[in-house]
Order: C-alpha cells, then structure tokens, then sequence
C-alpha cells in the first residue's frame, strides 16, 4: 500500500487551503496515531506525500487511510513511511502483524453488514471500528468511497 487513490471530494474537511494542507494533514493524523518518528507531510495538487517510521505496519495503513479520507486528496503516497519490525524477545515470539484488507465503502453499506460479509457475524463490525480509529469516528457515520481497513483472521 504505496500508493492509493482517494475520493478528493469525499471526507473530513481539515484545510480550505493548499498552502497549509501539508501542516494540517500532519497535525490531524499527529492527534489520532501512535508516534512516528521523523514525520513529514507535504501536499501537491490532492497529492498527499508521507514519510517516517511507524511503530507498526497497522499504523501505516491507518496513516494512509486517514490522510486519504481527508477532503482534497486525491491520492497518498507511502513510499517512504515505513513500519518497524517487531522486536525479537528472547522469551517469547512476538505477535504475527494481523493482516488486513483495503475495502472502499458503498451506498448502503453498514459496518455490522461488512463484518457479516467478511467474518458472518453482524456484530463483530467493533472489530472492523477498533481497526480504523482515527478513520471512522462514529459506527454509524461512514460513507460511500471511504477506505477503511479489514483485519483479516
């Protein structure tokens, strides 16, 4: 997930101009994530770019769905935000990164729908909500070409 391609009118209206989208994209996503380390932001015509080094590749992909379902992006470059490897315990293996689907919501979706379509049980949409803090700010309030993330087993 390097690049990916966004709805520009869709989503959270956070700039109403180019020349500060780049610090306030930066500063939504600095409220809503863990820390990354060395994180820039820049913004070109709907292009939005982001490089550093998140604590996981969760975090990654969280990164870039919220700077992507920002109102004014067409498009989020990840190239260079990276995720860093989990640390190796001498105890114990750490937790396999769960991974993750992108899925683009549609008219008539619902998160409880999701979830029964993707595990077969409506109410494991918190599971689905819990993934995409910071993307999803109320279960009920999602929209048709918001990209969200979906753990997978």
């Amino acid at each position: 997930m390097s690049i990916l391609d966004f709805a520009r009118h869709l989503g959270r209206q956070v700039f109403d101009r180019d020349d500060v989208a780049a610090d306030k994209i930066k500063q939504n996503l600095s409220i809503s994530l863990n820390p990354i380390k060395d994180f820039t932001v820049d913004f070109d015509d709907g292009v939005v770019t982001l490089c550093g080094e998140c604590m996981s590749e969760a975090d990654r992909e969280r990164a870039v769905l919220m700077a992507g379902n920002i109102q004014g992006v067409k498009k989020v470059v990840a190239t260079d935000l990276t995720a860093r490897p989990p640390k190796v315990e001498e105890a114990a293996p750490p937790p396999p990164e769960e991974k993750s689907e992108i899925y683009e919501i549609q008219s008539g979706d619902t998160l409880s729908g999701i979830a029964k379509r993707y595990y077969g049980d409506a109410m494991q949409y918190t599971r689905i909500f819990d993934a995409n803090q910071g993307v999803i700010e109320d279960p009920n309030k999602i929209y048709p070409g918001q990209k969200i993330r979906i753990p997978q087993d």
